[in-house]
């Protein structure tokens, strides 16, 4: 498929964060093309889904091509620290929405909704890559190198960056600036499963407490593999030597509960690393662009927040570029995408550092649990956090600080 010179919207990106917006504009009748860097299938962090990314995957109208592919269905997430156990099951969330999603291996997800995307006649092009944008007065100009080489230009009237970590639009316009957060590292792995049936709730997401400042996810899939990754300092990780496969074996053995299930499991490829991935810009739009997704900012990926964020920002931005092209004036960017936006990432960004400063450990493993309280923090968990009514939203801050400074007296108490 021949690229496009001349489209309405170009979309920089064939993850979520660019496919949920690209269905959602072709929808509205508009002509879109997608360009990616990479080709697909590719692996990227961020397999575990929540709820709220449900509601995008549907107005996207991907949902029966994603239930088709027979993903592990996740109905919660559990907590556990020195054998205790917080579960939290999103049937039992305070804001009414899905109740359940999925844990995905993302390159067969990401592929599949890219599929989806050119199913419905929207063109992708893989191993393309923008070199340069140029705005004007209601277009853009778009330079891409193909994958033989050859340079082009795409003219379109709007462009939506949802590039990820590659970042296009914040690097070429200078507009990244650094994270707040604290810089950390992981170190993951896919591996074969054999004992999970042997284990309680095997099929369940779970994060491990390793110390107080590392943490384990451990995320099966329906292929019988299982996902896991230890987060956490960068000097955590300087204890085990060796090459990648030695380190990632002595951190599975460090771990009873893992050294159990996975001592003689075998790796589907070598562990890999990330570091240092928190990133944010100094906008989320311009003039003729908009970002989503971690183009934006990415915090974390202890509460999944990565994937809900990509997809409710895109499916944000869509709306607001239809409005756009259908030539609607004085629309508040500021107000209805970016602030919105921040909203949801500060939500997501008071849990995680809540969850790093042990804040949340006194709340989820404290003795005698509110079951309102933790219904209310659930739908936090399942990705609804721009739900006002809920006061672990409205309120995060300090709700979520002085529960836990109250639930820390009590236990000191006795």
């Amino acid at each position: 498929m021949s690229i496009q010179k001349n489209v309405d919207v170009l979309v920089i990106g064939a993850g979520p964060a660019g496919t949920i917006a690209a269905s959602i504009i072709k929808q509205a009748g508009f002509n879109v093309q997608i360009v990616e860097k990479m080709r697909f299938p590719r692996f990227v962090i961020g397999e575990s889904l929540l709820p709220r990314c449900m509601e995008a995957l549907e107005e996207a109208k991907f949902l029966d091509a994603v239930k088709a592919k027979h993903f592990q269905q996740k109905d919660g997430a559990k907590f556990v620290m020195d054998g205790e156990v917080c579960d939290f099951s999103f049937s039992q969330q305070y804001t009414p929405g899905w109740q359940w999603t999925w844990q995905v291996p993302r390159a067969e997800f990401d592929k599949t909704l890219a599929d989806e995307c050119e199913r419905m006649n929207i063109p992708l092009h893989y191993e393309t890559e923008v070199t340069d944008i140029k705005i004007h007065d209601g277009y853009s100009e778009t330079t891409v190198v193909t994958g033989d080489g050859q340079q082009e230009t795409i003219t379109a009237r709007f462009i939506v960056d949802g590039s990820g970590y590659g970042r296009v639009i914040p690097k070429l316009f200078g507009l990244d600036k650094p994270s707040t957060q604290h810089p950390r590292k992981t170190l993951f792995c896919h591996m074969t499963d054999p004992k999970r049936s042997e284990a309680v709730e095997p099929n369940r997401i779970t994060i491990y407490v390793h110390n107080h400042k590392t943490w384990i996810w451990v995320i099966p899939f329906s292929n019988g593999n299982t996902s896991v990754g230890y987060v956490g300092d960068p000097e955590f990780f300087e204890s085990f030597k060796g090459t990648p496969e030695e380190q990632f074996r002595a951190l599975i053995m460090a771990q009873p509960e893992l050294a159990t299930r996975f001592g003689e499991s075998g790796m589907l490829w070598e562990p890999r690393t990330l570091q240092s991935w928190s990133a944010t810009t100094d906008t989320f739009y311009g003039k003729g662009f908009v970002l989503t997704g971690n183009v934006t900012e990415f915090l974390d990926p202890v509460f999944s927040s990565g994937v809900t964020l990509a997809s409710v920002s895109s499916q944000l931005a869509a709306k607001m570029v239809i409005r756009h092209l259908n030539g609607e004036q004085n629309i508040d960017w500021e107000n209805d995408y970016m602030k919105k936006m921040m909203q949801g990432v500060d939500v997501f960004r008071t849990y995680v550092n809540g969850w790093y400063d042990g804040s949340l450990f006194n709340i989820f493993f404290a003795e005698n649990r509110n079951p309102e309280i933790m219904s209310q923090i659930c739908s936090v968990l399942a990705g609804y956090v721009w739900d006002e009514s809920n006061p672990f939203v409205k309120n995060h801050e300090k709700n979520v600080r002085t529960l836990s400074r109250y639930l820390a007296s009590q236990k000191t108490a006795v």
